[in-house]
This record gives structure tokens, C-alpha cells and sequence, in this order.
């Protein structure tokens, strides 16, 4: 029973953000949910743009279709440097990510694609 009420609760506060956001929210702006921080630098590329987000000691990326809609190949990558790479690709409509590193005083590196096309950055945020 506690289940059926979350959920039901779940799809009432979903209902009432997106009624107190209003009409023409639909951008892509809207769908970068997850990355706490600052945006650090934005990649763009044909079929969308590679966000990257700096907190203190977080760094974290998005992969953002330019038109969401039709599920297709994403995928977004970001490294710390002398750090393993977190990555997340598959099919998706709108975003691949957030992925996040410990970022501390590294410097990162990061890459998204969507359909094909893509887009990277060499050692930045040192």
C-alpha cells in the first residue's frame, strides 16, 4: 500500500512541476537535471552539445540532443585525469548522463556523441 502511495505521490509533484514551469519549457535547458555545480563549458556539435559541470570537488557531464525526440545512439564520457573514465552510452531521447568524477584539484577530459556526430575537449578545468 505504501508503494501505490508513493507512486501516486510521485506522479502529483511531477504533475505540479510541470504546471507551475509552464508552456515552452520543453527546451533543452530543461532536461539537464543531475549535474550539480556550474556550467564550465558547453561543446556543441551537429546533432548536440557536451556540457560540463564544475563543483568544488565534483566534475560531471551531460550529452544533450540539439532535438530530442526518437530514441538513438548516445554517449557521454568523462575522466579525471589519472582516474578511470565514467561512461554511459545507449539509446536514449533526450540525454546521456549525468556522469560525475572526483575532481579535486584534477584536471578532466570529456566526449559525447549522438547519432554519429560528436564532440570532445583535451585537459580542461585544471
Amino acid at each position: 500500500m505504501t508503494r501505490r502511495l508513493a507512486c501516486g505521490l510521485a506522479v502529483l509533484l511531477a504533475a505540479a512541476c510541470l504546471t507551475v514551469a509552464g508552456p515552452g519549457v520543453g527546451t533543452a535547458d530543461a532536461v539537464t537535471l543531475g549535474c550539480a555545480g556550474r556550467l564550465a563549458k558547453t561543446v556543441p556539435f551537429a546533432t548536440g552539445e557536451l556540457r560540463i559541470y564544475k563543483s568544488r570537488q565534483y566534475a560531471c557531464a551531460i550529452t544533450v540532443a540539439k532535438k530530442p525526440g526518437a530514441r538513438r545512439s548516445m554517449s557521454v564520457t568523462l575522466q579525471a585525469r589519472g582516474g578511470r573514465a565514467a561512461t554511459e552510452k545507449g539509446r536514449f531521447a533526450r540525454q546521456a548522463g549525468p556522469v560525475t568524477v572526483h575532481a579535486l584539484n584534477r584536471c578532466v577530459r570529456a566526449s559525447g556523441a549522438v547519432a554519429g556526430h560528436g564532440g570532445g575537449t583535451g585537459w580542461i578545468l585544471c
